[in-house]
C-alpha cells in the first residue's frame, strides 16, 4: 500500500520540526483556516476512534502554504507596456 495523505503530512510536519501551532500559521498564509483538534484527528493512527482521513484540499493548502513559509510570499509582477 501506498503512502496517504496523512502520512505525507506526518512526515512533511516531523521533517520540517513543526508544532500544530506552526501549521495552523502556515494554512493562514493561503487564508486555510484549520484547527489544533482538526490536526490531531489527522495525525493519530488509522484504528483510533477519533482518526479523520486527510483529505487533497487540506494537503494542497498546507503545502502552498509551506512554499510561502519557506521562501516568502511571490513578488509582484510588474507590467511592462
Amino acid at each position: 500500500m501506498g503512502l496517504t495523505n496523512n502520512d505525507i503530512f506526518k512526515k512533511l510536519r516531523v521533517a520540517h520540526k513543526l508544532r500544530d501551532d506552526d501549521i495552523v500559521k502556515i494554512c493562514a498564509l493561503v487564508d486555510f483556516k484549520v484547527t489544533k483538534s482538526e490536526l490531531g484527528a489527522l495525525f493519530r493512527n488509522e484504528d483510533h476512534p477519533k482518526y479523520m482521513e486527510c483529505g487533497d484540499q487540506i494537503l494542497r493548502n498546507f503545502l502552498n502554504g509551506l512554499v510561502i513559509h519557506l521562501r516568502g510570499p511571490m513578488p509582484k509582477k510588474e507590467n511592462k507596456k
